[in-house]
C-alpha cells in the first residue's frame, strides 16, 4: 500500500482491496444493474468479511449471469443445483434462494418506481449523506435510515435485508460516505 497516501483505516495491503477502496467504495450508483450486483454480494456478505466477498466477486459474476438480475429472476432448481455445487462462491442455500427471491422482489420494485435506484435512494433525499468519521469507530454499524430501508425491503419480500446489511450496501454504493475524515477519498 502507498504510505504516501492515507486510506481507511480497515484496508489491509491486498492490490484488489485497495482498488476496490479507492475506486469504487462510496462512488454513488445510480445504475440499477450495478445496485443489484452490490445487493448480490451483500446478501453473501452477511456474517462474513467484506474481503472474502471481494476476492470471490469474478467468481460470483460467472455463477450469477454477470449479475443480470432478469436472468436470475428466472433461475430454476437445476441452477440451484448448480450453484450449491459452485466451488468458487459461497455454497449458502439460503443466501442463494435469497438471491433469486431478491432479483424478483427487485424487478417488482422497479415496475412499482420505475427503476430500483428511484426507490432505494429516495430513502436519502436522493443525495449521499456525508459523515466526518474521525476514526474506525465513529463510523456506525447501522442507521436509523437503514433500520428503515430493511424494514421496507423486508415488507417487500426481501431476504438477508437486515439494516447491518443494508448500511453495508448504503456505504458500498455511495449513500452513504464513512471514509474517515483522513482519508484521500474523503471529500471526493
Amino acid at each position: 500500500m502507498d504510505q504516501q497516501i492515507n486510506r481507511c483505516g480497515w484496508l489491509n495491503n491486498d492490490p484488489l482491496y485497495i482498488k476496490y477502496h479507492d475506486e469504487e467504495w462510496g462512488v454513488p450508483v445510480h445504475d440499477d444493474q450495478k445496485m443489484f450486483e452490490f445487493l448480490l454480494l451483500e446478501t453473501f456478505q452477511a456474517g462474513l468479511s467484506w474481503f472474502t466477498i471481494l476476492k470471490k466477486r469474478e467468481n460470483f459474476r460467472e455463477a450469477f449471469a454477470q449479475f443480470n438480475y432478469k436472468e436470475i429472476a428466472q433461475f430454476n432448481d437445476e441452477d440451484f443445483d448448480r450453484l450449491m455445487n459452485d466451488s468458487g462462491i459461497i455454497r449458502n442455500k439460503l443466501k442463494i434462494r435469497a438471491t433469486i427471491n431478491n432479483a424478483q422482489r427487485f424487478m417488482e420494485v422497479q415496475k412499482e418506481f420505475g427503476s430500483f435506484c428511484k426507490y432505494i435512494w429516495g430513502f436519502v433525499d436522493h443525495k449521499p449523506i456525508i459523515n466526518k468519521p474521525k476514526t474506525l469507530k465513529d463510523v456506525p454499524a447501522t442507521s436509523p435510515i437503514s433500520d428503515a430501508l430493511s424494514k421496507d425491503l423486508k415488507k417487500r419480500g426481501f431476504k438477508f435485508v437486515g439494516s447491518t446489511t443494508i448500511y453495508a450496501h448504503m456505504q458500498a454504493c455511495g449513500m452513504v460516505n464513512d471514509h474517515t475524515i483522513d482519508c484521500f477519498r474523503f471529500g471526493k
